[in-house]
């Protein structure tokens, strides 16, 4: 089941973040060099590994997609994404960094 929102990127908080049913999606970034760490993914309990944080997750790195910027998915949650979705996003990876 699709559901539609947006994601934000919040600057102070360090965070890109959607709000589903009242209920805060997040993960934490930090940024070095054109390369930009998803560090912590935190969702509510009834939306791990589900279709709702599959979605969340791919809307973040859907965003790099046409930028110069690589990601490196630090959290264990995003790098088992990335791991299971690698076709569609190995182009975001730095050179030399396999998940």
């Amino acid at each position: 089941m699709e559901k539609e929102f947006d994601v934000t990127k919040n600057e102070f908080q360090r965070q890109y973040e959607t709000k589903i049913d009242d209920e805060l999606l997040a993960v934490e970034f930090s940024e070095h060099d054109r390369k930009i760490f998803l560090t912590k993914l935190t969702v509510p309990e009834k939306y791990i590994d589900s279709e709702i944080q599959n979605q969340f997750i791919s809307k973040i790195l859907d965003s790099f997609i046409d930028t110069r910027i690589k990601v490196m998915p630090t959290s264990p949650e995003v790098a088992k994404f990335f791991r299971r979705n690698r076709l569609k996003y190995k182009d975001l990876l730095p050179t030399g960094i396999t998940i």
